[in-house]
């Protein structure tokens, strides 16, 4: 029975991996302690086998297929919210900024999740939080910790381009606590606690940001070698944004001393050309199913496109749900968060990435089926409706991801 559980389980992870569709989220290691997250070849997150007892749970197969985001992804509904085309549901929305100017600068806009995650747990409203910083030992690595204090919150400030699955650390989903992850982490931890016993107790607080896919790791080690720090030199820190807003790609040495880019040119130039193939047909990059999602909100030029020139941090924040409304409204009226309503639209407007992939999502994953590869089921997000509005767009897409697929399958690898 032990080896049959396992075994079904395997079978249908591999199914995700093999055919590229896995996010690296770790949501499956909770369903089998004999799993884990290890980095692969091409530099991406990916379970591995590690042992084959304890077993998992009987049917932990079919849980797998219902909240793995490479199987299956679900818009919620939750009470009172507003389903905007592209940006999901919003109870209510803000633009915003930590009054704390340490935590603003630090944060990677306007640091409104480290403002939120540092005043809960001091207060003692949530036991811990489970986020993602730098590695003690090595700092191009990206690693998931347990976050107690204002400190513990300000170390973790900044967002990580690079592999992490927070959802699958130790106690990331108990009881009383909360969990900063990825929009595929926080889907995914989303359908496990929707089929948790009602009497699980206080279920943990979820908070997501906007999210255009995880780089692969490569991708940070060969910036850091590209910029003068030779591979496997020993780092300080290293942090992609913050500490000013954008901020800039930042490798600090041992004896001080830094190297450094701009936030356009690591993320246009280096990093994100490595998304992997699964977060290319993402239908959720802005964090639907968390309580809170926080995005940049960006000052735009005059084609209204965004303008990366530092400034002082600013965010947009988005009660997903009555919870996360409720918690944003005690946050402002104590002095935690400075901000104002938010119009959802201009929000759109200045996050061109989001609303251009799911509005020719559709074409994509046609394109990637017709070339003999599956996809994850969706469900929720308009995909249709989207579609047939800008319907040149999405047949040329569809061309584009029916080549790519192609390529793939021709040249291992090159789908990621």
């Amino acid at each position: 029975m032990v080896a049959a559980t396992a075994e079904a389980l395997d079978r249908a992870v591999s199914r995700v991996v093999d055919t590229a569709n896995c996010s690296g989220c770790g949501a499956c290691t909770l369903l089998d302690p004999g799993l884990e997250m290890a980095l692969s070849a091409d530099g991406y997150a990916r379970p591995v086998r590690s042992a084959r007892e304890p077993a998992p749970e009987p049917g932990a197969d079919a849980t797998f297929d219902r909240i793995c985001p490479g199987r299956r992804v679900v818009s919620p509904r939750p009470a009172g919210a507003t389903v905007h085309p592209t940006l999901g549901p919003v109870v209510s929305g803000w633009e915003a900024w930590a009054a704390d100017p340490e935590i603003r600068h630090r944060g990677s806009s306007g640091g409104t999740l480290t403002a939120l995650v540092a005043w809960l747990t001091e207060n003692g409203e949530q036991a811990s939080f489970t986020g993602a910083r730098a590695a003690a030992a090595e700092p191009r690595r990206t690693v998931s910790v347990t976050i107690t204090s204002r400190a513990e919150a300000l170390a973790s400030a900044g967002s990580r381009y690079a592999p992490v699955a927070s959802v699958a650390a130790p106690g990331a989903l108990a009881p009383g606590t909360g969990l900063v992850g990825k929009p595929c982490e926080i889907s995914a931890a989303r359908a496990l606690l929707d089929g948790a016993p009602a009497d699980a107790g206080s279920p943990p607080l979820l908070l997501s940001f906007f999210c255009a896919g995880t780089p692969s790791q490569h991708a940070t080690d060969a910036l850091v070698a590209q910029l003068g720090v030779p591979a496997g030199a020993p780092l300080r820190d290293l942090w992609y944004r913050g500490r000013g807003w954008p901020g800039h790609f930042t490798a600090e040495a041992e004896d001080g001393s830094t190297v450094r880019t701009t936030y356009d040119e690591s993320w246009g130039q280096h990093l994100g050309k490595t998304t992997q193939w699964r977060c290319k047909i993402c239908p959720d990059g802005v964090g639907e199913s968390s309580d809170i999602t926080a995005a940049d909100f960006w000052h735009t030029d005059a084609r209204g496109y965004p303008v990366f020139a530092e400034g002082d941090g600013c965010s947009a924040v988005l009660a997903r749900t009555p919870r996360g409304h409720e918690v944003l409204q005690r946050a402002f009226a104590a002095g935690v968060l400075v901000g104002r309503s938010l119009d959802l639209d201009a929000l759109a407007d200045v996050q061109p990435l989001q609303v251009s992939r799911r509005s020719t999502l559709l074409g994509r994953l046609a394109g990637a089926r017709l070339a003999g590869r599956p996809v994850p089921r969706y469900r929720g997000f308009g995909l249709a409706r989207l579609a047939l509005a800008d319907w040149r767009e999405t047949a040329r897409t569809a061309k584009g991801s029916f080549r790519r697929v192609q390529r793939a399958r021709s040249t291992p690898g090159a789908g990621r």
